[in-house]
């Protein structure tokens, strides 16, 4: 049978970043793809001009419809802002006993936004976080998660560390937002695992942290250990970010990445 994966997270009009990134990229690597959206947004590559939030009970409706009919083989959670959404999340991770489940933490935007309230983010460490098979914070992120700044490799290390001891689950540290080298740290039951990679110097960029997230969770239903399925994951996004795609009229800061043909 066919593998099957769940995103939910919020929907890029654009088609750059969100469910429609996660989609895109479960169906190249061979994954058949549903999702759940937490939001919708009027975006393209010029930036975001309006966004709309679902009802909990309507997420909940899409929870209940996929899980009683297509038992998804891993689940990728995104961008989720609000408290009550987040519970819905939990409860029906927890009660249809979701498995494979990788937690993108949308918390910062590139330009250092906050994109989750306070108390949300209470509620997503404390729901969510320990529910997950692995977490994939980029740098900021993690400072917030883990109380800790990171400025180098082993700092990288101990905010992975404390925050696997804390959520009793793995962390991706993404490396993509340091100095130098593209590298990312795998934490797992107490090993550190690096994925070095170049930097790859294409603004075009929009996505990538959706598309990396999704990858792993592709790789995960397709039943790969969690190591393989990060270095397969980023070797895919290396290769979608080599590729220079640019779009849109405006030539807008948002422009997008574009997916590599299907994975065998």
């Amino acid at each position: 049978m066919m593998k099957t994966a769940l995103t939910i997270a919020g929907s890029d009009s654009g088609g750059g970043a969100g469910i429609q990134a996660d989609i895109k990229t479960m169906t190249a690597h061979g994954v058949y793809a549903m999702s759940a959206i937490t939001a919708l947004t009027a975006q393209n590559t010029m930036g975001i001009d309006q966004i709309s939030g679902v009802s909990p009970d309507f997420l909940k409706a899409q929870l209940d419809c996929i899980f009683t009919d297509i038992d998804p083989d891993a689940v990728k959670v995104g961008m989720v802002s609000d408290a009550s959404l987040i519970r819905v999340i939990a409860a029906a991770l927890k009660k249809y006993q979701a498995k494979n489940i990788v937690l993108d933490p949308v918390m910062v935007s590139t330009s250092g936004s906050s994109l989750m309230k306070e108390d949300a983010l209470q509620v997503f460490s404390e729901e969510l976080m320990p529910l997950a098979t692995v977490i994939t914070p980029n740098i900021p992120e993690a400072q917030i998660l883990s109380g800790l700044e990171i400025q180098c490799e082993s700092d990288m290390e101990k905010a992975a560390g404390q925050m696997g001891r804390q959520y009793g689950c793995s962390i991706l540290l993404k490396g993509g937002h340091a100095l130098g080298d593209a590298n990312d740290l795998l934490w797992k039951e107490g090993t550190a695992t690096w994925f070095y990679g170049k930097r790859i110097e294409n603004p075009n960029c929009h996505g990538t942290g959706c598309t990396l997230s999704s990858a792993v969770a592709a790789n995960l239903a397709r039943g790969k250990s969690l190591e393989a399925a990060v270095k397969d994951a980023k070797a895919y996004l290396t290769a979608a970010l080599s590729a220079m795609l640019d779009l849109g009229k405006g030539n807008g800061p948002l422009n997008h990445m574009v997916f590599i043909p299907e994975i065998k």
